[in-house]
């Protein structure tokens, strides 16, 4: 067995403009990276397939289903947040970001790989329930999630968020469902400032200062989202995998480093090793600086792929 990836032209279609950090090129770099490199030969690829408008009920409201279904334009910019634009092509790039994430669940389930890496935009972990914000108009990784226990009929699922913005999104839709366990390291103060308190068990936001650097981080991690990870025992890893907390990163303020992206993808493969039976999934969120992205995305594929060691 080995790893999916998934990925589809079309998602470079969604273009809002050549002054927006989320941007076509963020996915040919880690194309052009994992293939330069030789990651790409490990891998298994696949081009995404759309997501149906059915599954995206599973975890948005239909209030805003039909909403963005609605202002998806013929022609130019429709605005949703101020930081989230559509073009004509934009709800067709965001269907495949669902879908690619609900076909890695289906291959991993079917065993016909042991994790995948959904390289799609936009991204989706500041979606929430009943709207789209900061880039994100479906929450890719939250409809997997749904997936994976709806369809698949499994009953505990982790979602570990590294992305340097918290993943308000992905906590507003699994709030109040305790079969899913969230934990998130993100910079504070940073957009969104939405985080709440911790819940044991359930709810684990570790805020991380400006400058932070990879020791600490992994120190947090160690302490406060590795345990409260074994204690759950899930049954499927997702990873929402931003790579804006890279020293490089131009929209915030941490200093992690590649190794430090290798560190934990190890950590998480360990816990899936001893509980999950090594299911993981794990798809792109931020990354704005196109070196760093592509780089720290190949440590991280290279770890999914069994290529590296742990750093």
């Amino acid at each position: 067995m080995t790893t999916a990836y998934i990925t589809h032209p079309e998602c470079a279609k969604h273009d809002v403009g050549d002054e927006h950090p989320e941007a076509p090129e963020r996915l040919s770099a880690i194309n052009d990276a994992l293939i330069s490199l030789r990651i790409m030969d490990f891998l298994q690829c696949h081009d995404a397939r759309p997501a149906e408008r059915s599954a995206l009920a599973l975890a948005h409201s239909e209030a805003h289903i039909k909403r963005v279904y609605d202002k998806s334009p013929l022609m130019g910019l429709r605005q949703l947040d101020p930081d989230t634009f559509m073009n004509p092509h934009s709800l067709a790039a965001a269907l495949l970001g669902v879908g690619a994430v609900m076909q890695a669940v289906d291959l991993v389930m079917a065993g016909k790989v042991k994790n995948a890496f959904c390289s799609v935009r936009p991204p989706g972990h500041h979606a929430e329930r009943d709207k789209a914000m900061g880039f994100c108009i479906f929450n890719n990784i939250a409809i997997g999630a749904l997936h994976a226990l709806e369809h698949h009929g499994l009953k505990k699922i982790a979602i570990v968020d590294f992305d340097v913005h918290h993943g308000n999104g992905t906590e507003n839709i699994f709030l109040h469902d305790d079969r899913v366990l969230f934990c998130s390291t993100f910079q504070s103060p940073l957009y969104p400032d939405t985080f709440a308190d911790s819940e044991p068990g359930h709810i684990v936001n570790v805020a991380l200062e400006p400058g932070t650097k990879g020791d600490l981080f992994r120190q947090q991690v160690r302490e406060r989202i590795l345990p409260e990870l074994d204690a759950f025992e899930p049954e499927f890893i997702f990873i929402s995998a931003g790579f804006d907390a890279h020293k490089q990163d131009p929209l915030a303020h941490l200093s992690l480093l590649e190794d430090d992206y290798r560190w934990i993808t190890h950590q998480l493969l360990d816990v899936a090793e001893k509980h999950a039976g090594r299911r993981v999934v794990s798809a792109l969120e931020g990354g704005y600086n196109l070196e760093a992205l592509a780089t720290s995305v190949c440590a991280h594929v290279g770890c999914l792929a069994g290529l590296h060691h742990a750093g």
